[in-house]
């Protein structure tokens, strides 16, 4: 592998580590900050659900921290702890932009509908660039394998693209609509949540570049190279 390929590899690694702590840092910060509707996470989150017309999506709690999610297959809103219990800044935001996403479930909002689609070979694909050095070790076919992890990480690479447009509508819809509802209202609140959820967008940037950089890693030496057996 040539320096430039390994120099754009080691720099997205640091843009990820970069992203995931910059996450972490924004929501510790914000979830000390108490907002002063004095509602909860899954308060927010119902009372939005319901303005929406959406009275089929469950919202539950669960332990793991930052692990909040729209489950589209099950119509399931999932809030960790700290957010579905917490009344502060960044727990009203995170319960918004998953909001959003069931909001964008209900719509039919087209990139939702395409990752959704793409998310069984996604996860083939995430199989497949585990699997494949291995058998490509043992059985010599290096050059074919090559190839398989280029196109495996081709896949993910498409599907954390597709995601951008998804989270960002959400994010957007999500500071939109705690807003106009009354759930946020002074400046430190509204910087609050743009903070929260900015950052938190940074990590799919992070995972989009990740992946593409995955790819290149794979694909230069085929078409710089030519095949190697």
């Amino acid at each position: 592998m040539n320096s430039t390929a390994l120099l754009l590899f080691a720099g997205t690694m640091l843009i990820s580590l970069w992203a995931t702590m910059r996450v972490k840092s924004v929501y510790a910060r914000w979830s000390q900050v108490p907002a002063r509707s004095g509602a909860s996470g899954a308060e927010v989150a119902a009372a939005i659900l319901d303005r929406a017309g959406i009275r089929d999506v469950e919202i539950v709690a669960h332990d793991e921290m930052l692990g909040d999610h729209y489950d589209p297959l099950h119509k399931r809103l999932v809030l960790s702890q700290q957010n579905y219990y917490g009344q502060s800044v960044a727990a009203l935001g995170v319960s918004a932009h998953e909001c959003g996403h069931a909001i964008q479930h209900a719509q039919a909002y087209g990139p939702l509908h395409m990752r959704m689609a793409a998310v069984g070979a996604t996860q083939f694909a995430q199989h497949i660039v585990l699997i494949l050095p291995i058998l490509g070790f043992f059985s010599g076919l290096l050059y074919q394998a090559l190839w398989g992890m280029a196109i495996a990480w081709g896949v993910i690479m498409l599907f954390n693209l597709v995601t951008l447009p998804v989270e960002f509508d959400a994010s957007s819809r999500a500071k939109e609509i705690l807003s106009s509802m009354g759930f946020i209202g002074t400046e430190e609140e509204v910087r609050g949540v743009k903070q929260t959820l900015d950052a938190a967008g940074w990590t799919y940037v992070a995972a989009f570049i990740t992946s593409l950089a995955y790819l290149l890693w794979h694909l230069l030496p085929l078409i710089g190279g030519g095949r190697r057996d």
